[in-house]
């Protein structure tokens, strides 16, 4: 599994390499001083875990996870253990406090192992502009309220001035990007730009109906309801064999 290590301090990687020289199945394939260097060096090298550490000049393990589009599994390695619940709240996979502990890590290790046991090994391969499936995983940042989200548990994102909410569960938080260059990144056999306002996920479609001036009204799971705009209409009904 490959993997890299992004902490502002030389020794604090070079500590966590050498322990995790122990275990075959991570590979440690580079390392970061701050969040530019790591946010370049997860473009490049498309790793699948991440030990991030959260306080560093220039910006905090957050603030690098709110610049990627596609987020991999995180496991946090401070010294500031009131950062241990924001962590858990984002559903980081696990958070070790500095210096790491043998033992700790070894249950980490175990349980990243067992997070993936049912997933299967996906390519390596770098794919430039790939988009976002509903396979991959995204942060979501709002305030100083956080989270990691499966793109196939948000059900739809909704324009609103300069952002965009985001629906899943019972949450509603605000992102700052725009819907165009959402739906650019967005795979279109899972989302379909229903109107300039709003983007919806294909597999919550639970009812459709016909709307005003050859529209259409979408009913999503969990009663949220959307307009397709005439202009989209027959294109919706081309995706969804109507």
């Amino acid at each position: 599994m490959k993997a890299i290590i992004v902490d502002d301090e030389r020794l604090a990687r070079k500590e966590l390499a050498s322990l995790l020289e122990e275990y075959d199945e991570i590979e440690i394939i580079g390392e970061a001083a701050n969040i530019d260097e790591a946010y370049d060096l997860i473009n490049e090298k498309n790793p699948k875990l991440i030990f991030l550490d959260i306080q560093m000049p220039g910006g905090t393990g957050f603030d690098l996870l709110d610049k990627l589009d596609k987020v991999p599994h995180v496991i946090f390695t401070t010294a500031y253990d009131e950062f241990a619940l924001k962590a858990f709240e984002v559903n980081a996979l696990d958070y070790l406090l500095k210096p790491v502990q043998p033992e700790r890590l070894g249950e980490t290790i175990k349980k990243f192992q067992i997070e993936k046991e049912d997933e299967e090994e996906k390519s390596d391969e770098v794919i430039q502009d790939k988009p976002l499936t509903l396979q991959d995983q995204v942060f979501v940042k709002d305030g100083d309220k956080c989270w990691f989200v499966s793109l196939s548990n948000i059900r739809l994102f909704e324009s609103d001035g300069n952002y965009i909410k985001v629906y899943f569960d019972n949450n509603r938080p605000m992102i700052h990007k725009s819907l165009n260059a959402l739906d650019q990144k967005l795979d279109s056999r899972s989302f379909f730009r229903a109107s300039r306002k709003h983007i919806i996920n294909l597999s919550w479609v639970e009812n459709i109906e016909p709307w005003f001036n050859g529209g259409l009204m979408v009913r999503l799971r969990g009663g949220d309801k959307v307009e397709v705009s005439r202009r989209q209409a027959a294109k919706f009904k081309d995706m969804m064999s109507l």
